[in-house]
């Protein structure tokens, strides 16, 4: 299934996919508002019914009239990782890392899969990174890479947007990372069981129409579930917890010379069987 977060004329609303329209699951279950981990946490309950009504159900409302926004808004956690493509990695002039090498977004940056993203009045120095993300199911740790699967509630397409200049002058990338709007997830998460497995997929962006990146996701170094198992030996993974898992080679800072963002630029980061978010550029303005 596919689920969303989107927002009408009557509000924000939760709503899983029937063709071309939304199912509105606010009128089945008014408790839940339009919390997508309150529904993850309850998705054992209500799945078979979910199921039932994409199968019986008419859809209320037209996708192409509704607006979707992140399908997480406030995960307990974003982490991500870094130089897991081979091909990003040689790019990068780095050797590849025995190790895997993880940094954290703030989760202000989470963003809507269609929504303008700010290139920062700190900054001209933005690029793009598309990336398949993982939504995590139930709380757990200590997962092993055998049964990590079953801890995954699903996927997403995003873009890691990078502000390069403030990534690189230090160890740390963790600010760079993290600046508002710089989290595009969506646009909408598709469960792991329709997906199945997530290393075959292509991964692509494009900017103002043009191919950057063309990979696919059997080409991960480190894949989803070594991901999991390392992530859940240090921390609690939570539901609605979002991971991004790498980007492959053809980002802008590695061209020569460098093609960062600039203000009206559209980018369009596509991964096969889950969709595509698009996003248009726009300085940030003082509040």
């Amino acid at each position: 299934m596919k689920l969303v977060r989107y927002t009408d004329r009557r509000g924000t609303k939760l709503g899983v996919v029937k063709g071309d329209g939304v199912i509105d699951l606010c009128k089945r279950w008014p408790s839940l508002s339009d919390d997508m981990i309150g529904l993850i946490n309850m998705w054992s309950e209500v799945r078979a019914a979910v199921s039932e009504l994409v199968a019986d159900a008419p859809a209320d409302a037209a996708l192409a009239d509704v607006h979707l926004i992140a399908p997480v808004s406030r995960p307990g956690k974003i982490m991500a990782i870094g130089l897991n493509y081979a091909d990003h990695v040689q790019e990068s002039g780095q050797k590849t890392p025995p190790h895997q090498i993880w940094f954290t977004k703030a989760v202000t940056a989470i963003n809507g899969p269609f929504d303008p993203i700010q290139l920062p009045l700190a900054s001209e120095a933005t690029d793009y990174e598309a990336e398949l993300v993982v939504i995590i199911g139930q709380r757990c740790k200590h997962v092993t890479k055998a049964r990590a699967a079953e801890v995954v509630f699903g996927y997403c397409a995003g873009n890691d947007v990078s502000v390069r200049d403030w990534q690189l002058r230090t160890s740390q990338w963790a600010l760079g990372k993290s600046f508002d709007t710089h989290a595009p997830i969506g646009p909408w998460i598709v469960t792991s069981d329709e997906l199945g497995d997530p290393h075959a997929l292509g991964i692509r962006c494009f900017v103002n129409g043009e191919q950057r990146q063309n990979s696919n996701t059997r080409n991960l170094i480190f894949n989803v579930f070594d991901q999991i198992e390392l992530l859940s030996r240090a921390m609690m993974l939570e539901p609605g917890d979002v991971i991004f898992t790498g980007t492959p080679g053809g980002v802008g800072m590695a061209m020569n010379p460098p093609r960062l963002l600039k203000p009206g630029d559209r980018g369009r980061v596509e991964i096969d069987r889950i969709g595509a978010i698009e996003a248009i550029t726009r300085p940030e303005t003082l509040a």
